[in-house]
């Protein structure tokens, strides 16, 4: 599944957020809360968050909001600090195949 977002996630969470609902997703306000409360949290980057959101998309199937803060905690406490070494991280981990 790829959303097409490989030049996306260079966009402030916000606008990648506004770009998925584009593309049919719905995050509904408890999602935004868990999006912007993680990116608070972690202190993670825009491209750190977008990867999250993106993964955690990709390996739930829909949007949630404690697999995402879990998943970000992981990649801040790893060092990762790209959408390919998320991509890694998650593969590494067996999220991703």
């Amino acid at each position: 599944m790829n959303f097409g977002v490989d030049a996306e996630v260079v966009k402030s969470t916000e606008e990648y957020v506004r770009f998925l609902e584009g593309k049919g997703f719905t995050f509904g306000n408890d999602a935004i809360g868990f999006i912007y409360f993680g990116k608070r949290y972690t202190d993670a980057s825009d491209i750190l968050v977008n990867a999250a959101i993106e993964l955690t998309l990709k390996v739930q199937k829909n949007f949630d909001g404690s697999f995402y803060i879990s998943f970000l905690e992981n990649l801040k406490q790893n060092g990762i600090e790209t959408r390919n070494g998320a991509i890694s991280f998650a593969m590494d981990q067996g999220l991703l195949k």
